[in-house]
């Protein structure tokens, strides 16, 4: 049994996340080996002088980030290591390529490209005045020099802030020279596939369903696209080909679900047996309701996969300020790449950004978001469960949409537009697939205030059951 020898500051509060800090840089570090079985929760409550459930809570937390196995009988492991092999040889030719069954995004009642969407952020709660403040700091104090063309891998002390904001709220193992500043998610996914695919034709696997929006841009970056069921534990890692992967595991898009430790830990063995990369968006996970968010892959295996993500959905999309955090020479390449397309990012709103998180700026109001978009998220699900109960409602534990599934002779199309007219943000899932399944859409309910969700419910109650003929 491990000594964990585990330091807590009682003082400090958020006792299960210490405990959990601690127990993932050991198991990092190594302290902890691959296999070492754990005390029970019990037996570690009473060394720490902390209740049961603290323990249990935060080793619910490693597990579900897969750095620990629980099982019946065995008790909580540190979990086992996949060996990781010599890099493969590449083929002398390029495997044959998959038909593309990938269907082209619809600009029909859906929407087109631009504006609203359902994982948009309420933009009228940008917190105007405190940026205004932090950009009014760095003009007052940031030397004429640093305005001058940098690093395009951006400025070294927004990767700095970043870097540690990153190890704090998801878990990740990333240092500074391992980051590069992009505009925004897109950019980043765009620059990687580019690098990856320079060399070969890149077979990227992609959940199904997945984002219609991200599926030209995938493509014009080199990628062959490979769609991979998604269910009701997330991507479906036996039915996974390719050379690499795209997936959303913090809170999958449309579906919402969370992807579980036992599909974390067969997809890290999937990369490391054939050498193959994971390519992780992150691009909702800090809004988690039910618990704290789930860590990210990267931490798990920082040599394997690169994380991508943004403050499009915590501040505001038009920002365009994102990161991609990967291993020491892909990062260099994507930071060559960046220098190439367009030597970099503006630099006033890297400063900007490094201000506000080093300032708690950017944590107080993440709190006070979450805050919000709970109370609007109940609204809206309350108002479903009273009004539609026949409508099944998903992937509500994260995010800023849920995904509802519909009844029996409900048309997609005539949901979206209904619920377009009645002021809800709403998009169809039948062309984000490329395998049938159950009519669904996607709603969003950021910008929908909590006293409004009953009345958008009940009119589309009303449309929907043919009461009022469009």
């Amino acid at each position: 049994m491990a000594d964990l020898h585990i330091q807590i500051n009682r003082d400090k509060g958020g006792i299960a996340g210490q405990i959990a800090s601690e127990l993932r840089d050991s198991i990092r570090g190594g302290r902890l080996t691959p296999g070492t079985r754990l005390p029970a929760t019990r037996d570690l409550a009473t060394d720490l002088q902390v209740s049961r459930g603290v323990v249990v809570e935060a080793y619910e937390q490693l597990v579900a980030e897969g750095f620990l196995v629980s099982r019946v009988g065995v008790g909580t492991q540190v979990t086992p290591k996949t060996a990781r092999p010599a890099p493969r040889q590449r083929a002398t030719a390029p495997p044959p390529r998959p038909k593309p069954v990938r269907r082209a995004p619809s600009t029909s009642a859906c929407g087109t490209f631009y504006g609203h969407r359902p994982t948009s952020p309420d933009l009228s709660h940008f917190p105007r005045e405190r940026w205004l403040a932090a950009v009014r700091h760095v003009l007052t104090t940031v030397p004429s020099d640093a305005l001058d063309y940098g690093d395009p891998g951006g400025v070294p002390e927004l990767r700095e802030e970043l870097a540690g904001y990153l190890r704090r709220v998801r878990a990740a193992d990333v240092r500074p020279e391992n980051l590069v500043i992009v505009g925004g998610v897109a950019q980043g996914l765009s620059l990687v596939l580019h690098v990856l695919s320079q060399h070969r034709t890149l077979r990227l696997a992609v959940e199904d369903p997945t984002s219609h929006r991200q599926v030209p841009l995938l493509r014009r970056a080199g990628a062959h696209l490979v769609p991979v069921p998604v269910d009701e534990q997330g991507l479906n890692v036996r039915k996974l080909s390719g050379d690499a992967v795209l997936v959303t595991p913090a809170h999958q898009y449309p579906t919402g679900v969370v992807l579980s430790p036992q599909r974390r830990a067969a997809l890290m063995e999937w990369a490391y047996a054939g050498n193959r990369a994971i390519l992780e968006d992150d691009y909702d996970a800090e809004f988690r309701f039910d618990r704290d968010p789930v860590g990210c892959l990267q931490g798990l295996a920082p040599d394997r996969v690169v994380l991508s993500g943004s403050v499009s959905k915590a501040l505001a999309p038009g920002l365009r300020l994102g990161w991609v955090a990967a291993p020491a020479e892909l990062a260099e390449a994507i930071r060559r790449a960046r220098g190439e397309l367009d030597l970099g990012s503006p630099v006033i709103e890297q400063y900007a950004l490094a201000h506000f998180l080093r300032t708690g700026g950017y944590d107080r109001h993440l709190r006070r978001m979450r805050r919000e978009y709970r109370r609007r998220r109940d609204a809206l699900v309350g108002a479903l469960a009273e009004e539609l109960p026949e409508v099944r409602v998903k992937g509500i534990e994260a995010g800023l949409h849920v995904y509802l599934e519909l009844p029996d002779g409900w048309d997609e199309l005539r949901t979206v537009r209904v619920a377009q007219e009645l002021g809800l943000s709403a998009e169809p899932v039948g062309p984000m697939r490329d395998v049938p399944g159950p009519p669904a859409v996607v709603v969003g309910f950021a910008r929908l205030p909590p006293h409004k969700a009953a009345e958008a419910v009940l009119g589309l109650k009303v449309r929907m059951s043919g009461q009022i003929v469009d």
